[in-house]
């Protein structure tokens, strides 16, 4: 299980970064929204998916498919905070393909059900 500060510490590393990998990061944080596969990723970056999955996890120190999964995460806690939208919506505007994806992803991630994260959250801002 990757925690947050595991994510963080790999996406902020201080040593040099491949250029592919970083334009790879690159690439999903700007397209985690939509249907992403390994090759769609490799493509773009002009690299051999098997490749490119093996360099991923040796430069950031996470899989792939885990770092897509918490672009996915950051971007519904925001909506989550941020917006109305009901947890299903958020869920497929975030990127995954089904409900309990999401909500097996998120709990994974913050401890807690997406519901559980909303409600926390409405009830620090009140608190501020």
């Amino acid at each position: 299980m990757l925690s947050a500060a595991e994510f963080e510490n790999a996406s902020s590393r201080n040593r040099a970064e491949p250029v592919a990998i970083w334009k790879a990061r690159k690439f999903i944080e700007e397209h985690s929204r939509e249907e992403l596969s390994l090759t769609k990723v490799a493509k773009a970056v002009n690299m051999n998916a098997n490749h490119l999955s093996e360099n991923f996890k040796q430069v950031t120190g996470i899989k792939f498919v885990d770092y897509v999964a918490h672009a996915r995460f950051k971007n519904a806690c925001d909506l989550l905070r941020n917006s109305r939208l009901r947890i299903s919506e958020i869920a497929f505007a975030v990127g995954f393909q089904s409900l309990s994806q999401f909500n097996r992803v998120f709990k994974r991630f913050s401890g807690e059900s997406p519901t559980q994260y909303r409600a926390a959250k409405r009830v620090d801002r009140r608190h501020r």
